[in-house]
C-alpha cells in the first residue's frame, strides 16, 4: 500500500501531514499528486469526502515552496462554489503549510472589501475565492491575475449548478494560457465535460469510483410519509422528523437536516428548538457571520443539529457526523450523493434517513436511477400521517358536520331564500292580518323548486301571477291629495 512518503511531497509538507495523523492516502489523492507534481493538467472524478481537497492543496504547497509573491499578483488561484468550502480549502492550507513560508488570502462576500485589499496588496501566494467576489476584485483594479501558475476549479459541478459557469470561463480567459490547471468534480455533466475539453491540455484523467455514488460505509434508509390531511403535511412531516431523531437515541450524537428551501431551513430549526433539541439553522441568507459561527459551533459540539440548505452539501469536512437526515427528496439527484457525504467520511460509517412524500415520487426515482439501487425502505416510526400531528400534540379530530339549518348559504342561496320573504306581505289576504303561529314559519322556508315560476317559461305553471291581483296594499289605492293630507 502506497504512503505519503512515496509520492515526493516536500519534508516539511510530509512532516505537517504526518503531525494531521494521516499516514496513508485516499485513491484519489494516490492517482492525482504524482501528476500534479509532475505539472499536468488534472481532471479528478470522485464522490465527496474521498479527500478532494488534500490531493491538490499538497502538491500545490510543494511547489510553491520554490517561488516568491508580488504584490497584487497571486501566483495560484483556487475557485470554489460556495463561502464555506473556500474557508475550508484555507484552513487546509494552513494546517499542511505550517512548515512553509507561503502566504494566503481568502476572498469570499460577507466579508470587507478593505481587509482583503490590504492581503493582496502585500503579495500573497494562493488566492482563495469565490468566482463571484474574485471579478468584483479583479472588475476594482486590485487584481491582476497574470502571475498565474496553478489554477485550480474544485466543486465543478456545483459551479454548474449555482449558474457560475460564465464566470468561470471568463476567469480562465484572465489567467496565463500557459497554466497547469487542476479540475475537480464528483460528477461529469455535458457542461462540464465541454469545459475540460476546452481549457485543460492532455489531462491525467482520475477517477477513482463510479460517478455520482454513494460511500459504502454509510447505511441509506427511507421513510414513505403520507399525510393524513394536506393542510398539515409540512407539521406531520416535522413530527416525524422528530421521532426518527428520537428513535436513534445516543447514536445519533450529532446531524445534518437537509431542506430544499431556505424557509423550510428556517421552520424545520425553530421547530426542534420549541421541542428542546439544540438545533440552529444555515443558509445563503444569513450573514456571514452567523454562518461561520453556527459552523463553528457545530464543529466543536456546542450546537447538535445542523438545519440546512444546499450551501452546506458540499465540502463540509465535519468528520465526526453520525446522522444525515433529508427532510425533503433533493430537486437534483446529484445533491443527494453530496447531502450524505456529510457522513461516513474517513472510513467512518453513517447512517441517513430521507423522507419522502407522495408528491416528491418522481425525484426519488431520479435519485434511486443515479445511485443504481433502491433505497430501503423503513417504517413510519409513527404508523402514519393521523399519529404524526402538531408540534408534539395530538392531531385534532375533525370537526362534526353542521345541521343543515346552521350552513352558512351562498350568495344563490340567500338570493332565493329572500325572494320568498319578500313575497310573503303579497300572498297575505290582508295588510292587518294576524301573522302565521311560529309552527308554520318552516312553510315560508319551502325548497325554491316548490315556488311558482314567474319567468313564464317553467312548463308547470298553472296560474302566471300578473300584477298584484287582488291584494292591493290599501296605501297604493289613496289617491295624491288623500296621502297629502
Amino acid at each position: 500500500m502506497t504512503k505519503f512518503s512515496e509520492l515526493n511531497l516536500s519534508p516539511k509538507v510530509l512532516k505537517a501531514v504526518e503531525e494531521a495523523g494521516y499516514e496513508t492516502p485516499t485513491p484519489i489523492q494516490e492517482g492525482a499528486i504524482p501528476p500534479a507534481l509532475e505539472g499536468r493538467d488534472v481532471l479528478g472524478i470522485a464522490q465527496t469526502g474521498t479527500g478532494k481537497t488534500a490531493s491538490f492543496v499538497l502538491p500545490m504547497i510543494t511547489q510553491l515552496a520554490r517561488g516568491r509573491a508580488r504584490a497584487r499578483m497571486p501566483r495560484s488561484l483556487v475557485l470554489c462554489p460556495t463561502r464555506e468550502l473556500a474557508a475550508q480549502v484555507a484552513e487546509n492550507f494552513e494546517n499542511y503549510a505550517k512548515y512553509v513560508k507561503l502566504t494566503k488570502a481568502l476572498l469570499i462576500g460577507g466579508v470587507s472589501f478593505k481587509e482583503q485589499d490590504q492581503l493582496i496588496d502585500r503579495g500573497v501566494d494562493v488566492l482563495i475565492a469565490t468566482p463571484g467576489r474574485l471579478l468584483d476584485h479583479f472588475e476594482r483594479g486590485k487584481l491582476l491575475l497574470t502571475g498565474v501558475q496553478i489554477m485550480v476549479v474544485d466543486e465543478a459541478d456545483r459551479m454548474l449548478d449555482m449558474g457560475f459557469i460564465p464566470d468561470i470561463e471568463r476567469i480562465f480567459g484572465l489567467v496565463p494560457f500557459t497554466r497547469q490547471t487542476l479540475f475537480f468534480s464528483a460528477t461529469m455533466a455535458p457542461e462540464i465535460e465541454r469545459i475540460t475539453n476546452t481549457f485543460l491540455s492532455s489531462p491525467a484523467r482520475v477517477e477513482v469510483a463510479r460517478q455520482a455514488t454513494a460511500s459504502a460505509t454509510i447505511e441509506q434508509a427511507l421513510v414513505m410519509f403520507k399525510p393524513s390531511r394536506r393542510d398539515r403535511a409540512a407539521t406531520e412531516k416535522r413530527a416525524v422528523l422528530r421521532a426518527l431523531i428520537d428513535a436513534e437515541g445516543e447514536a445519533c450524537t450529532n446531524a445534518i437536516i437537509f431542506c430544499n428551501r431556505k424557509t423550510d431551513v428556517d421552520i424545520v430549526a425553530k421547530s426542534l428548538k420549541k421541542g428542546g433539541y439544540n438545533a440552529e439553522p444555515i443558509h445563503g441568507d444569513l450573514d456571514q457571520s452567523k454562518r461561520t459561527a453556527v459552523l463553528q459551533g457545530f464543529r466543536d459540539g456546542t450546537i447538535r443539529y445542523l438545519c440546512a440548505s444546499d450551501v452546506a452539501a458540499r465540502g463540509l469536512d465535519i468528520p465526526n457526523v453520525s446522522h444525515i437526515f433529508n427532510f425533503d427528496v433533493p430537486s437534483h439527484a446529484e445533491d443527494y450523493i453530496h447531502r450524505i457525504g456529510r457522513t461516513g467520511r474517513a472510513g467512518r460509517s453513517g447512517k441517513t434517513f430521507m423522507i419522502c412524500e407522495p408528491r416528491d415520487e418522481k425525484n426519488l426515482d431520479a435519485v434511486e436511477r443515479l445511485i443504481e439501487g433502491p433505497i430501503p425502505r423503513v417504517a413510519n416510526p409513527l404508523g402514519g400521517g393521523q399519529d404524526t400531528a402538531a408540534e408534539g400534540a395530538p392531531a385534532p379530530q375533525p370537526e362534526p358536520e353542521a345541521p343543515q339549518a346552521e350552513k352558512k348559504p351562498s350568495s344563490r342561496s340567500r338570493s332565493r331564500s329572500r325572494k320568498p320573504a319578500e313575497e310573503a306581505p303579497a300572498a297575505a289576504p290582508a295588510p292587518a292580518q294576524t301573522p302565521a303561529p311560529a309552527e308554520e314559519a318552516p312553510v315560508r322556508e319551502e325548497k325554491p323548486a316548490s315556488r311558482p315560476r314567474s319567468s313564464g317559461r317553467g312548463k308547470g305553471d298553472d296560474k302566471a301571477v300578473v300584477g298584484m291581483g287582488d291584494h292591493l296594499p290599501g296605501f297604493i289605492a289613496l289617491s295624491f291629495e288623500d296621502r297629502r293630507g
